[in-house]
C-alpha cells in the first residue's frame, strides 16, 4: 500500500504530465497556424508521450492500491514570438518536470518507498532524454537564426520523428 503523502505527490505529478501534453498540444496549434507541420508533428508526438507518462503514474497508483484524483489543468500559453521562443519554453518546462521528478524521488527515499524509487528511476532517465532533445533543437535553431529555408529544412527533419 502506498502512503497518503506519496499518493498525493504522484497525483500532482499526473497533473503536471497531463499539463505538459496540453502545453505541447497548444504548441502544435501554434506551429500549424504558422505553416510548420513538421514541427507540429514533432510536438504532437511529444504531447502523446506526455499522456503516456501521466498514465504510467496513474496505473502505478492503481496497482499500489492508491486513489487517483485528477485535478483541473491550467490553460496553456497559446502564442510564442518565434520557434526559438517556443523551444526555449519546452526546455524550461522539461527542466521544471525534471525538478519535480527529483523531488518525488527524494520523497520516495525518505519514505523508503522502494517500488516508487524504481518507477522514478525510469522517469529520471527519460528526463535526461527530454532535456537533450529540447537542447538539440535549440542548438539547431541558433545555427540557422530563423533563416527561412533553413527553418523549412528543420521543419522537414522534425516531421520525420516516429
Amino acid at each position: 500500500m502506498i502512503s497518503k503523502t506519496m499518493q498525493d505527490a504522484i497525483n500532482k505529478q499526473i497533473n503536471k504530465e497531463l499539463f505538459s501534453s496540453y502545453l505541447y498540444l497548444s504548441m502544435v496549434a501554434y506551429f500549424e497556424d504558422n505553416d510548420l507541420p513538421g514541427v507540429a508533428h514533432w510536438l504532437r508526438l511529444q504531447s502523446n508521450e506526455e499522456i503516456e507518462h501521466g498514465m504510467k503514474f496513474f496505473n502505478f497508483l492503481v496497482e499500489r492500491g492508491g486513489t487517483v484524483k485528477l485535478g483541473a489543468l491550467e490553460e496553456p500559453k497559446a502564442e510564442w514570438t518565434s520557434s526559438m521562443n517556443a523551444f526555449e519554453e519546452v526546455l524550461k518546462h522539461e527542466q521544471f518536470i525534471t525538478a519535480s521528478i527529483n523531488t518525488l524521488y527524494e520523497l520516495a527515499l525518505a519514505e523508503k518507498d522502494y517500488p516508487t524509487q524504481v518507477l522514478l528511476q525510469w522517469f529520471i532517465n527519460e528526463q535526461v532524454e527530454e532535456e537533450a532533445n529540447a537542447n538539440e533543437i535549440i542548438s539547431k535553431l541558433k545555427m540557422i537564426e530563423n533563416k527561412g529555408t533553413a527553418v523549412l529544412m528543420l521543419d522537414k527533419e522534425l516531421g520525420k520523428r516516429e
